[in-house]
């Protein structure tokens, strides 16, 4: 009934205790986009099916999973490396989905962690990202931001209250940077994608624009307004990343205005 797709790139680092949580039951897809690392090995010696994609974006490498991947079970949930699903959502999945008829997406929320700890509040929780798709009828497309994913407004989205696990940062501060500078780059227009889900958050984010107003809000709502001071000098550490993040949207976006 159900097939665990991880997309992958240079993953060594967190892909062991991603397999290890994933029930032995659930056939693996690995769709890789250039490893040089040991991921291949590693998903080769889970017995995990590989197949190779260069990285078109999330949006799309996920739709290549769909596609082109010879999966042929009804439902797919889309694991990160990084990721833990625990053992309920799969009982909950196997109770709750297996005979479910009604619904084509469900949004799945996250807890993050941060080095290891826990955020229990500066991210602002619930956050909500569609992960477990049923194959016939779910299509992917380029969220707002140019480098997220959203599905089809023709879904028939669900919600599932139990979280998973994202060790999205452990500590590398200058790859972290890299990555986000080209994110960022692609965040300067903000612009829906004609006929994707928009969360709450995504339509919070296109009314407000770029502003620069938006630097000192992002950092208020992650540590103040949401309670991030709560969670230690993690929570500082995170605010200050995502403030960083929003200003360099900001500085970006007025140097292509003042090109044209």
């Amino acid at each position: 009934m159900l097939t665990i797709v991880i997309l992958t790139k240079n993953e060594q680092s967190n892909l062991p205790a991603c397999l290890a949580a994933i029930p032995a039951r659930y056939p693996i897809v690995i769709v890789d986009s250039g490893s040089t690392d040991d991921t291949l090995a590693l998903a080769q010696n889970r017995g995990c099916r590989i197949f190779s994609n260069p990285w078109p974006g999330f949006a799309e490498q996920r739709n290549f999973a769909i596609r082109q991947c010879a999966i042929s079970t009804p439902w797919i949930l889309f694991v990160d490396a990084d990721e833990i699903y625990p053992q309920t959502f799969y009982d909950w999945f196997e109770d709750e989905m297996t005979r479910n008829d009604e619904l084509d997406v469900i949004m799945v929320p996250s807890v993050l962690y941060l080095r290891g700890k826990r955020l229990n509040y500066a991210p602002g929780y619930p956050i909500f990202h569609p992960r477990l798709v049923r194959r016939a009828t779910t299509r992917f497309v380029r969220n707002h931001t140019g480098h997220g994913e959203a599905v089809i407004d023709s879904c028939r989205i669900g919600y599932s209250k139990i979280a998973y696990e994202h060790y999205f940062y452990q500590g590398e501060i200058i790859e972290w940077m890299h990555k986000h500078v080209d994110k960022a780059a692609q965040e300067v227009v903000l612009q829906p994608a004609a006929g994707a889900v928009m969360t709450r958050r995504g339509r919070l984010s296109v009314f407000l624009g770029r502003s620069w107003l938006r630097i000192m809000a992002r950092f208020l709502y992650h540590f103040v307004f949401r309670g991030g001071f709560l969670d230690g000098f993690a929570g500082l550490e995170f605010a200050l990343m995502f403030t960083w993040y929003e200003a360099t949207i900001y500085v970006q976006a007025k140097a292509k205005t003042q090109e044209r």
